[in-house]
């Protein structure tokens, strides 16, 4: 039976604890208790959070020749940092995850700082690995659309309220450019019914609601999946169900999608998570506006939604060069 992110976080946060002396272990509770209750941080990022440091504690252990103490790691050089990056790297670990680890043991320095327990001061001193800087690939309208399409997939052997369920879950990405943990985390009562309303309020990052438009044709969708549903879809709880009833997991939309890919020769790239880029990219090809995409989108900063105006640039130079007489010489 597949566990749930938040019982995923805890197996993290257990392996963290057993990987530190008991000084390191009290205070790697509180921060995972802090970064829970105070910054509001998913199950998904504590679970990543507590297994990057549980991993950077887990090297020290062999590095030091024994569980490192608080006494310990404020005695850590640059040159322990810098070996333990390189063990990781040797394991074939990208530069985007060593960022990410390095940020996780950071944070949990900071919090034994400001909880007077230590300074961690090789942390600092070691710079981050640099990572390239990739553009959102997005579907193109026609594909987009397509994959929300029930017939597309009328040849398969599935019940068809799991094909009508996929399609409502992929046209909600797209419609209202959510993420796949936002959609999932709807309830029956978050959403209303077709004629009943024309926007959703999901719960972001951080915690944070925001108001999300939501297209009459995907209401269509989602009231038809509800209708196929062999289950009791209560106001509270969530609405879109696996196959045994339980909440429905991001890998089963990671499947559809690769089986989507297949049906309409779409690249790789082709994932959940392609329909929200591909959701700003078509509002901004439109003319949207950057602030109002921004808010849709839930971005802290308009620096995170300004890497689209690099993709809709990129997509008018390529239609420029395929269509001009001169550029094709």
């Amino acid at each position: 039976m597949a566990r749930t992110a938040d019982q995923k976080a805890d197996a993290a946060a257990k392996t963290l604890l057993a990987a530190a002396c008991k000084d390191v272990a009290r205070e790697a509770g509180r921060w995972l208790t802090h970064l829970s209750a105070e910054r509001h941080l998913s199950a998904l990022t504590l679970e990543a959070y507590a297994r990057d440091v549980g991993g950077f504690l887990g090297f020290l252990a062999g590095h030091l020749g024994g569980r490192p103490s608080l006494a310990a790691l404020s005695k850590l050089a640059p040159a322990d940092i810098r070996a333990f990056l390189a063990w990781r790297r040797a394991a074939g670990v990208e530069s985007r995850t060593l960022v990410r680890t390095l940020a996780a043991a950071r944070s949990f320095a900071r919090f034994l700082e400001r909880e007077g327990k230590g300074k961690v001061a090789a942390l600092v001193a070691v710079r981050a690995p640099r990572v390239a800087k990739g553009l959102p690939k997005p579907l193109s309208v026609a594909s987009a659309k397509a994959v929300s399409d029930p017939a597309l997939r009328a040849g398969e052997e599935r019940a068809p309220w799991v094909l009508a369920r996929d399609a409502a879950v992929l046209a909600l990405l797209y419609g209202s450019g959510l993420r796949i943990s936002e959609a999932l985390a709807l309830t029956r009562r978050d959403v209303p019914l077709p004629n009943k309303g024309d926007s959703i309020t999901v719960l972001g990052k951080g915690k944070k609601s925001r108001m999300v438009p939501v297209l009459p044709q995907v209401l269509e969708l989602i009231a038809e999946y509800v209708r196929l549903s062999p289950f009791d879809l209560a106001a509270g709880e969530p609405l879109f169900r696996g196959a045994k009833g339980g909440p429905l997991s991001p890998r089963i939309l990671q499947l559809t999608m690769e089986r989507l890919r297949g049906a309409l020769g779409l690249a790789d790239t082709a994932t959940p998570h392609a329909l929200r880029h591909s959701f700003a990219t078509h509002l901004l090809s439109r003319g949207g506006d950057l602030r109002a995409i921004q808010e849709l989108l839930g971005h802290a900063s308009l620096a995170t939604t300004q890497i689209y105006t690099a993709v809709d640039s990129a997509h008018l130079i390529a239609a420029y060069k395929a269509a001009h007489p001169r550029a094709r010489l």
